[in-house]
């Protein structure tokens, strides 16, 4: 049963990732594929309908994890709370920066709203995929399992390692071009020319990075972190995540060059599914590692409620989930086509 919830909670995360992801990659580059006020209101019509829907999969994934491992919540609610408050801020900034940007009808107020959603979407990126470093990396779990660790020390992985450091950062900057790549890719697929065009041109320049951070991230992982690797060699199925992202990796240019806006948002979705994918694979059956004495670690065993909770939940669970991807593919049905600037909305 715990092996149950733990992939549950991957799925909901990794889903996350995904629908969120594009929503947050839109913001990031917006600004750059959209020059005049009605081409960012382009960006914002094409992701208006649904952006605020997706954050509620971050919701519900964070509750599933803190419903089935209760300990986790205690833990790094304590342990993470300068920057559990950060997020919580940088969500609210993100969406003022959607919502108030159209109040007043000036050219600073939108800018500066403008600005906000922008810085929003980067900060947010950025700590998304540094909470995922500190989860791989591991943090200094005491024997009760709790936990405190300041924003940043001195920059490097040891004993006094701070949220941030080079590590996590580097992870940082990893997502904040995945999701910037994913992103383009939506908004090109959602928009006709100009925007398109230049949604294909960021797209491919962060394919470059995405393809030399993606080497930098799994090199330093398994520097940082070898026991990644003893999963792939006791289960050799595993094998099939660097296949798909390898396979991800070389898909997206091609389908770039070709114009195919959809199967390169698609190739970029496989890309996010299977690092995170893999990323848990890799992790099971730990939930947050110690880096004081493994002994410390949470894991789906000793940080689990009780068998009866998992049982019921379980069935709850799939209602609640059952209703949920009704509405969404009614949702994304319902606004598949390309955007314009006729009718109402953002």
């Amino acid at each position: 049963m715990e092996t149950v919830w733990f992939v549950l909670v991957a799925f909901m995360l990794i889903a996350y990732v995904v629908l969120d992801g594009f929503d947050l990659g839109a913001g990031i580059m917006h600004l750059a594929v959209a020059r005049t006020d009605d081409e960012r209101r382009m960006v914002l019509r094409a992701i208006g309908p649904v952006w605020d829907g997706n954050e509620v999969w971050l919701l519900a994934g964070g509750g599933t994890l803190f419903f089935a491992f209760p300990l986790l919540y205690a833990s790094s609610f304590s342990g993470f709370y300068l920057p559990l408050n950060m997020v919580l801020w940088l969500l609210i900034l993100r969406g003022i920066g959607i919502e108030f940007r159209m109040h007043i009808d000036n050219e600073l107020w939108r800018d500066f709203f403008d600005g906000l959603f922008a810085l929003g979407s980067v900060l947010l990126s950025i700590f998304f995929g540094a909470a995922l470093g500190n989860v791989i990396r591991g943090v200094p779990l005491r024997p009760d399992h709790y936990f405190f660790e300041p924003l940043w020390t001195n920059f490097k992985v040891g004993a006094n390692s701070g949220i941030l450091d080079w590590y996590t950062v580097l992870i940082g900057v990893l997502a904040l071009v995945t999701l910037m790549l994913h992103g383009a890719h939506y908004i090109a697929l959602k928009t006709t020319e100009p925007i398109n065009v230049r949604a294909r041109r960021v797209a491919m320049r962060a394919w470059f990075a995405l393809v030399l951070l993606t080497v930098a991230s799994l090199t330093a992982t398994l520097r940082i972190r070898p026991q990644v690797t003893d999963n792939f060699r006791v289960r050799p199925w595993g094998a099939i995540v660097p296949l798909v992202v390898i396979a991800s990796l070389i898909a997206i240019p091609i389908l770039l060059r070709r114009g195919r806006d959809f199967a390169a948002f698609l190739a970029s979705t496989a890309y996010i599914v299977a690092m995170m994918g893999g990323a848990a694979f890799a992790m099971y059956p730990f939930l947050l590692p110690a880096t004081t004495n493994p002994a410390y670690s949470l894991t789906i065993y000793n940080a689990k409620t009780g068998p009866y909770s998992l049982s019921v939940g379980l069935i709850w669970w799939g209602i609640g989930i059952a209703l949920a991807i009704a509405y969404f593919i009614f949702l994304y049905r319902s606004f598949r086509d390309k955007v314009s600037l006729e009718g109402e909305g953002y």
